[in-house]
């Protein structure tokens, strides 16, 4: 079988705008899920990575039934040490064979999450702690993290990522995901449902299906092959639209709800900005704790966001 430029392990969510960019490409691709349900009119192959509960030569047998490709792109979190070299080995045992050259192993990308730099998502009183404990650090310093900012290194998901760099491979973390279904006004209820929790909500970073979808297709199909040359051999990038959004700008500009009621989280902003003495929207940065530089990213691969600065699709 010839070999694929790409496979994506975990059809999920991201897949409903990759492989739609993939099929109108005609890069050739095959993707799995759990169930080998069809994903964007696509069929998938059945596999799921499980090696704490699949006997070895079971896990190596399923591994060795996919197909191989020039890239294996990982959608799904691997945790703690192990898993990433047991999947990257087993993989490039079955498949180096198809590679046009002996010696070119399978280039693994992994997606990961920014939250790797934070909290991720907390209670209000985990919001209070964490704003006020930044907020301190900060003070009359720079607000600004990038990819190369200290991480949670005490983090399962690091642990595997890290793994997975020292192999080779390039993670891509990414901030909040929306596009299709995936909604912000959506969550209104679920992060803003009291006024204390308002209070305490600051920045919020986000990155389009869409954009995911082109910087994936943009790094497997680089004919200057740039992964060798800083670009995903090692590298671990930050993704997101290059906006810092306030979730307080977010909630007053969502104030309509219904019928054209006003939500009562547009009225608690309100208040908070009089309890706050803030003036306008969106709060300058000094105030919203973490600020998110993905510049890199962008510029190495030579790519510009296409779906950022609105979220009210």
């Amino acid at each position: 079988m010839e070999q694929l430029t790409v496979l994506i392990l975990g059809a999920g969510w991201t897949s409903t705008f990759l492989i739609p960019r993939l099929t109108t490409s005609s890069i050739p691709f095959a993707a799995t899920t759990t169930t080998g349900r069809t994903v964007s009119g696509v069929p998938t192959i059945r596999f799921k990575f499980d090696p704490a509960n699949t006997p070895e030569e079971e896990l190596r047998s399923a591994i060795a039934a996919l197909p191989a490709a020039k890239y294996v792109l990982i959608t799904f979190p691997l945790t703690g040490n192990g898993p990433s070299k047991k999947l990257i080995e087993m993989y490039n045992s079955a498949h180096q064979s198809h590679s046009s050259s002996a010696s070119q192993k399978a280039r693994f990308i992994q997606l990961g999450s920014t939250g790797i730099w934070g909290a991720g998502r907390t209670t209000a009183a985990a919001d209070k702690e964490r704003v006020e404990r930044e907020l301190a650090e900060k003070k009359g310093g720079d607000p600004w993290v990038n990819r190369h900012s200290p991480i949670n290194e005490a983090n399962p998901r690091v642990i595997a990522e890290k793994e997975l760099l020292e192999l080779g491979g390039c993670v891509l973390n990414l901030s909040g995901l929306w596009g299709g279904k995936r909604k912000p006004v959506n969550w209104i209820g679920r992060v803003a449902a009291t006024k204390e929790a308002i209070k305490w909500k600051t920045s919020l970073h986000m990155i389009h299906g869409e954009d995911i979808a082109r910087a994936v297709v943009k790094i497997v199909t680089n004919e200057e092959d740039k992964w060798d040359n800083g670009g995903g051999k090692g590298e671990r990038w930050m993704l997101t639209d290059g906006f810092v959004y306030d979730w307080w700008a977010l909630l007053a500009g969502w104030a309509e709800g219904e019928g054209g009621e006003v939500r009562e989280q547009g009225r608690w902003v309100r208040e908070l900005m009089e309890e706050e003495g803030v003036r306008a929207l969106p709060r300058g940065m000094e105030m919203l704790g973490r600020c998110y530089d993905s510049r890199e990213f962008w510029r190495v691969w030579g790519l510009v966001p296409l779906r950022a600065g609105v979220l009210n699709e």
